[in-house]
């Protein structure tokens, strides 16, 4: 966890997972990365919120995996869920539904689905693009922190691979340009968010 800049209650906290989605990010704004996966995502975004006091909102910027054929460019996520949790399953041995999707938007936008693996094969693909259409490791717990500290949430996603065969490679390869665009969206949206 690396928090850069002070937290306010009057402009939102950005979060990022790595310094690679980070690099081009010029903002007077606070940014925090939380590390990879959703373990480092929740820790970092409850801990961040716990020191106080809270920001006007948080905006995760990074980079997702497309799981549609034809998905480019930058995302507004309205619906985010665990692909990696078979709440069902849970539901069965103790009666309660855990890791239900949560909504961020009413007005629609992409479904995120996030879990603590890379999806890099073609199988594992096609299997989420049945419920999603981009694919991270940090939205849903961030999301659930935000809602339980009762913060504003909206998760922007920039297409980085096709998360099928050779995603790992095409990420590190695009990362840079992922961040370039990341950083325009930020300046130009991120100021009236609140």
């Amino acid at each position: 966890m690396q928090l850069t800049g002070r937290i306010t209650s009057d402009r939102p906290l950005l979060v990022l997972a790595v310094k690679e989605e980070a690099q081009h990010l010029d903002t007077s704004l606070p940014v925090l990365l939380t590390g990879m996966g959703k373990v480092n995502a929740a820790s970092a975004l409850a801990t961040a919120l716990a020191r106080g006091p809270l920001p006007s909102g948080v905006v995760n910027l990074g980079t997702a995996g497309a799981l549609r054929p034809g998905w480019t460019g930058t995302h507004v996520v309205g619906t985010v869920l665990q692909h990696d949790l078979d709440g069902s399953v849970l539901q069965s041995l103790t009666g309660e539904f855990v890791g239900a999707p949560l909504t961020l938007a009413d007005d629609g936008g992409a479904t995120l689905a996030t879990g603590d693996s890379f999806v890099s094969d073609e199988l594992s693909r096609a299997r989420l693009a049945e419920r999603a259409d981009l694919v991270d490791m940090e939205g849903y717990a961030l999301a659930s922190v935000a809602q339980r500290a009762g913060v504003p949430l909206r998760i922007v996603k920039h297409v980085s691979d096709d998360a099928g065969e050779g995603a790992a490679r095409s990420w590190r390869e695009s990362v840079a340009a992922c961040s370039r665009v990341l950083a325009a969206w930020a300046a130009g949206n991120v100021h009236g968010y609140a």
